[in-house]
């Protein structure tokens, strides 16, 4: 690697650990209007850089979130504010690695992203419901990643996606920690039962395995959240 490109990363990670998560605090409730015209269409294309923007999308509602989290003062204990702010500076670096990973190929930007102020302010209730909240992302994102990983064919972006989703693991099982519930993920908390897995993704089914979904089921949950305005679209969702 190019030594000024190891310095332009290094500029960047640094940003995303330090600057981002401060600045998409201070810009949320901008963010959060419903823009004018209408809010963009997110369209993913089945292919590598369709799923890797899917991706993208997934890291930006998880890095909004804890954005938001923070802002709120719904978590008082110092701790449990510490370990959200841990996991939103993850999210935010996750999101610039799959930027710089994406490049000009990026298909949205995040001011394109219109988040719906009622339906968040919904999921920061209060504290647990704020943690639970934060379960169900880490937890889909988890499910999301494995689904996709059958699919991609470039190794970087396989390999991208391996190094995030062992990650969003830990984040799960760690605000699991916080609410005193199982630290995997029983079948009770699923969104997707049994009988809808897709069957040619799940070859292995045990409570020691992680359910695979597809691209199709992961929308179908972030839409129950009432996170986002924006349509989604394109033949990877379909």
């Amino acid at each position: 690697m190019k030594k000024g490109h190891a310095a332009s990363r290094r500029t960047l990670l640094k940003w995303g650990l330090c600057g981002l998560g401060g600045m998409a605090l201070a810009t949320l409730p901008k963010r959060l209007v419903a823009q004018t015209s209408g809010p963009k269409t997110l369209t993913f294309s089945a292919d590598d850089i369709g799923i890797v923007n899917f991706a993208l999308l997934l890291e930006e509602l998880e890095a909004a979130f804890y954005a938001a989290v923070l802002k709120s003062g719904k978590i008082t204990d110092v701790k449990e504010q510490d370990y959200l702010k841990a996991i939103g500076t993850h999210e935010v670096t996750h999101v610039l690695a799959l930027r710089e990973a994406l490049g000009g190929q990026a298909t949205f930007q995040t001011k394109d992203l219109s988040f719906n102020t009622s339906g968040l302010n919904t999921l920061l209730k209060d504290r647990d419901t704020i943690l639970n909240t934060a379960v169900s992302l880490e937890d889909v994102g988890v499910h999301a990643y494995n689904g996709a990983g059958l699919s991609i064919t470039n190794p970087a972006f396989l390999l991208a996606a391996g190094s995030i989703v062992s990650v969003e693991a830990r984040h799960a099982a760690g605000v699991r920690g916080l609410l005193q519930r199982p630290t995997t993920e029983p079948a009770s908390d699923r969104p997707v039962p049994d009988a809808e897995l897709v069957t040619d993704l799940n070859p292995f089914k045990d409570r020691a395995y992680d359910e695979l979904y597809s691209p199709k089921q992961v929308v179908a949950i972030v839409g129950s959240l009432n996170l986002l305005n924006n349509p989604i679209t394109g033949a990877l969702v379909a």
